[in-house]
């Protein structure tokens, strides 16, 4: 099952997020009805992570969760700002083009509150399958940074892409990757191409790798990708907040957040946030269980709870 499918099923086949799009608010009932709305992001990892939250706030909190499916992005952190989202897991700073403005850490209003890291650190980059690189027959045996991608620009050429090569891109462009600019700003003979989605954006890059074919192709860790196949990092410049895109992402601490005002009214909540953390290592068996193996979510992370209960009882409010 992919993430769609399964964000879809969550989210009661899509409502909610129609809802919060039309502008109809959705009550804040927490303090009378336990009812919280939770920003669900739009990959695996981050949607799995709000999952464990998820759970423990309905299984053991005695809350009721509104599970809002919503491209990361401007829309997603407006939501929280306003007040129409509660909180939300797993944001990855250099992702963000808001933090500026509204979270205080990053010189922003405080209009959204950095409730805590949750332990993830995210990598992103462009990558190429090791076969490319290294080995007898390595077809780019010098591409090793971004100085050296049009050298082998031809390489990576479609029909698609002309006399360009192909660079497979962020999945959506609400990610906010900025692949066309970063290959223009850094003079690179390359087309961007978004699939939509970050299901089709592995299956393309597994098809391929099975053909043994050149690709380069945006990816992060961690991910199950990186089990899956061998990938080479191609070094991109070190990142700038005054260059960017024209360079790479940072290093992502990330953290978990909230609307302040849900917040102060919610300690409890914010409690649990605050304490909830998972290592890098501890993810990915549950990305690969969901993509790969193709469980469905809200098992996968009921199981993980049943057999983690000393994890996650330690994370729950002491009140």
């Amino acid at each position: 099952m992919n993430l769609r499918k399964n964000l879809t099923a969550m989210a009661g086949a899509g409502a909610l997020s129609a809802t919060l799009a039309a502008g109809l608010l959705i009550p804040n009932l927490a303090a009378a009805g336990g009812l919280v709305k939770s920003a669900v992001n739009d990959w695996t990892g981050g949607a799995v992570m709000c999952e464990i939250v998820h759970q423990i706030l309905e299984n053991e909190m005695g809350y009721k969760v509104k599970r809002i499916v919503m491209p990361s992005g401007p829309g997603r952190d407006e939501g929280i700002r306003s007040g129409d989202l509660d909180y939300g897991c797993e944001l990855w700073p250099s992702y963000s083009t808001t933090k500026e403005k509204f979270v205080k850490e990053y010189g922003g209003d405080g209009s959204i509150l950095k409730v805590s890291d949750d332990g993830i650190i995210g990598v992103s980059s462009y990558y190429v399958p090791r076969y490319l690189v290294e080995g007898d027959g390595a077809l780019a045996p010098d591409l090793k940074t971004w100085e050296n991608m049009n050298q082998y620009a031809s390489l990576f050429k479609t029909l698609e892409t002309g006399d360009k090569g192909r660079l497979l891109g962020c999945p959506t462009a609400a990610w906010q990757c900025e692949d066309t600019k970063r290959l223009e700003m850094l003079g690179l003979n390359y087309a961007a191409v978004e699939l939509g989605s970050e299901a089709a954006h592995w299956a393309e890059m597994q098809a391929a790798y099975k053909r043994k074919e050149p690709f380069i192709a945006y990816a992060w860790e961690p991910h199950w990708i990186h089990a899956a196949l061998d990938l080479v990092k191609v070094e991109l410049p070190a990142h700038s907040d005054e260059k960017w895109p024209a360079t790479g992402w940072a290093e992502d601490i990330t953290y978990n957040y909230a609307n302040p005002d849900f917040a102060e009214k919610n300690p409890e909540v914010i409690e649990l946030l605050t304490n909830f953390t998972l290592t890098n290592e501890m993810q990915a068996p549950l990305i690969l269980s969901i993509d790969v193996d193709g469980n469905d979510m809200s098992d996968v992370v009921s199981d993980w709870l049943k057999n983690n209960e000393a994890v996650w009882r330690a994370w729950l409010p002491k009140g």
